[in-house]
């Protein structure tokens, strides 16, 4: 870990930071500089927490090679690391009894869908989702993705084991390492309902959605009573053409 004690006080650092804007007032360069010392401090501590992430012990051996369905047919586990060392999966809100999926997790997807080459740089990426594969590539193509890999969990059987032990409609992302021909967990999302703050939604640390981390940064923050939606009045800065094989999800797909 980071020794402390060769880290300069983040006050320091923030006195000598020479930005101004054009007609700040000097209370309002006084504060400034106050939140400039608390964010180098967050920063330090998001880097303290990753080192005790990236310094866990070896997680448990995956129970079974799990089985699942993505667009070229059935695979399973070890295959979705493909050269890599590390697999990252994101379960999506998308089950067969679900209408639409959850707007919440689409809209992270589609962030993630626009850097998703990077991260294929280093690690391998997919997201699970519990209705058919079909259902999921559709979804998929309505939407414009192009660099996400979906799947369908076919079994549910890593759902049980990794997202709900009953199957239910849960959002969930879990880092999975392959040392050795060994496949282990190495890390998942633990921060559940019951831990949320008064007044806030549940919510892991640091955000995984750009979406929020843009909004903490403005005035209004995060909202109470918004969240991102599947479809909106006003029209896109440039429409998406769906191919002709591509039909939006209704109630009544399967």
């Amino acid at each position: 870990m980071v020794d402390p004690r060769i880290l300069v006080p983040a006050t320091e650092l923030a006195a000598k930071n020479t930005v101004s804007f054009p007609k700040e007032s000097s209370a309002y360069r006084e504060a400034r500089n106050a939140l400039l010392a608390e964010e180098i401090e967050l920063r330090r501590h998001i880097e303290r927490v990753a080192e005790l992430r990236r310094a866990l012990p070896p997680g448990g051996e995956i129970p079974q090679n799990y089985e699942v369905e993505g667009e070229a047919g059935p695979t399973t586990f070890d295959q979705l690391f493909g050269d890599k060392q590390t697999l990252a999966v994101y379960s999506f809100m998308f089950p067969p009894q679900r209408p639409r999926p959850c707007p919440v997790c689409t809209s992270l997807l589609s962030a993630w869908d626009g850097t998703a080459r990077n991260l294929r740089e280093r690690i391998a990426l997919v997201v699970f989702a519990r209705s058919p594969i079909d259902r999921l590539l559709d979804f998929k193509r309505e939407r414009g993705w192009v660099n996400l890999q979906l799947y369908s969990d076919i079994t549910g059987d890593y759902t049980r084991n990794y997202v709900s032990a009953e199957d239910e409609d849960y959002p969930g992302l879990n880092i999975f390492t392959r040392r050795d021909g060994t496949i282990r967990h190495f890390w998942g999302g633990e921060m559940g309902g019951s831990m949320a703050d008064p007044g806030q939604d549940p919510r892991g640390a640091p955000d995984i959605d750009p979406l929020w981390t843009i909004l903490d940064l403005t005035p209004e923050g995060r909202g109470t009573d918004w969240y991102p939606k599947l479809e909106y009045t006003t029209p896109p800065l440039m429409k998406i053409e769906m191919s002709e094989s591509a039909v939006p999800i209704s109630a009544g797909s399967s």
